[in-house]
């Protein structure tokens, strides 16, 4: 059944802002594929999206690094294309393509001329049930993947910091695995692994189909129904089970050592909620108060509090995921200037943020930052590609369409009143893990005395 919603904002904006009509159409193919029409009519391009519900969360134990694999593996042959032929075929028909994983989520896409969406569905779904694993082919691609992570992780302190915090924050969850995932279990990966993972979540049925720009829905059930619609469900693909986290009853510590960092700094993490369908309230309030908190620039509390006023730090900030399908992170960072200890910075940090809860927000400023979240909201959506993003990131982490829809409204209802009482909560209910990031200490010298 073809349902369509008006993509209305609702937002008491000044005249400047404009808000594009949208029309987001979505129905569901036999099969169970899932597909979401974002309609712009003054785009010449559209957006091809093809978002599985698995990401490196659903991966089985032992295999960490799998999902990421086998989205590398995608752009190898078919029965019908040839290893590289995917890409090839895009760029010859202007076009541009690529792919990204993350815990919830593996997405493929292709943005190209209107009048090439059927040849994209035609690969697309041609990859879809006919990849080929090709035992040389696996044994570089694992080379890949393992330079990759050797690259992005390896060789930075902070990435290796990152890692470890998430690893600490999360006692029995998968959000504690690396999306890269563990070089140990990496090096082992085989053909056989990525058969069995692309063969248990590779399917119609555990798909979204999200196309943005200058198509019609008709037109998009049409070539998807040719395409996708013979295609069968998997019976086997069941609704994702995963580990939960356990009550954490205690704060967790630790120190990276590391020759290679420069600045210094000390993290904290919390766990955090997340949008929830129909129940988006307390994530509005946690994004607010991240932006409050360390967003952009020099007007955010941290920064006013350690930067600016008293300066005793070079970098503070704050940032939050709203959008998962299971509980996130709260995240604030704090980089002393040099000579200060991060015992210290970690004070500093815990000073401000108790102020913070003290003094509350300043209205000026909450209305400012309330005002710019809105307005960001609504200058994306002349962005197909993003939009289409947006759309596919919800929908694979249990959000609704109606919920994307209503997801500025929530933001903009929301109050001072609700912000304080989020992070009320958010510090002083919830334990954390604070970690260290420096440099090894200088090895003590010796004094010769005569």
């Amino acid at each position: 059944m073809l349902r369509r919603l008006s993509l209305g904002l609702g937002l008491a904006l000044s005249p400047a802002l404009v808000l594009a009509d949208e029309t987001v159409s979505e129905f569901t193919l036999e099969n169970g594929m899932d597909v979401v029409v974002i309609e712009d009519p003054n785009s010449p391009a559209v957006v091809h999206m093809v978002w599985y519900r698995v990401g490196a969360a659903d991966e089985p134990p032992g295999v960490s690094g799998i999902a990421h694999f086998v989205e590398h593996l995608m752009f190898k042959a078919t029965d019908e294309l040839e290893t590289g032929e995917f890409s090839r075929i895009v760029e010859e028909n202007g076009g541009s393509d690529n792919a990204f994983t993350s815990w919830d989520y593996t997405g493929y896409f292709q943005r190209v001329a209107a009048d090439r969406l059927g040849l994209m569905m035609q690969m697309e779904a041609d990859r879809m049930v006919d990849l080929q694993f090709i035992e040389d082919e696996i044994t570089t691609e694992r080379s890949v993947i393992l330079e990759e992570r050797a690259q992005r992780t390896d060789s930075s302190p902070g990435g290796l910091f990152n890692e470890q915090m998430r690893a600490a924050l999360f006692l029995n969850h998968p959000y504690g695995v690396p999306i890269i995932g563990w070089r140990h279990e990496m090096e082992e990966l085989d053909i056989g692994d990525a058969r069995a993972f692309y063969d248990a979540h590779y399917a119609p049925n555990n798909a979204i189909l999200v196309i943005a720009g200058g198509v019609t829905p008709d037109e998009v059930l049409a070539l998807a129904e040719e395409h996708y619609g013979p295609i069968p469900a998997n019976p086997e693909i069941v609704e994702r089970a995963r580990p939960s986290e356990p009550p954490h009853i205690a704060d967790r510590r630790f120190v990276l050592e590391d020759e290679r960092v420069a600045n210094p700094y000390v993290a904290r993490n919390y766990l955090a909620p997340v949008r929830r369908p129909g129940d988006q309230q307390e994530a509005a309030a946690l994004t607010l108060l991240a932006a409050i908190l360390g967003g952009s620039g020099t007007t955010s509390e941290l920064s006013q509090r350690l930067e600016l006023e008293n300066p005793r730090s070079i970098f503070t900030s704050a940032y939050y995921d709203a959008t998962s399908l299971d509980p996130s992170t709260f995240s604030v960072v704090n980089v002393p200037l040099p000579g200060l200890s991060l015992e210290e910075a970690e004070a500093d940090l815990d000073a401000a943020i108790a102020a913070f809860l003290e003094e509350g927000v300043d209205p000026d400023q909450f209305d400012r930052i309330q005002f710019q979240i809105q307005a960001d909201a609504i200058y994306s959506a002349d962005d197909t590609q993003g939009l289409a993003r947006r759309y596919g990131t919800a929908l694979t982490s249990g959000l609704t369409v109606a919920d994307v829809q209503a997801w500025p409204d929530v933001l903009a209802e929301t109050t001072i009143d609700d912000v304080m009482e989020a992070a009320q909560r958010l510090f002083t209910e919830t334990t954390s893990v604070t970690g260290y990031l420096t440099r090894p200490e200088e090895p003590a010298t010796e004094e010769m005395t005569q």
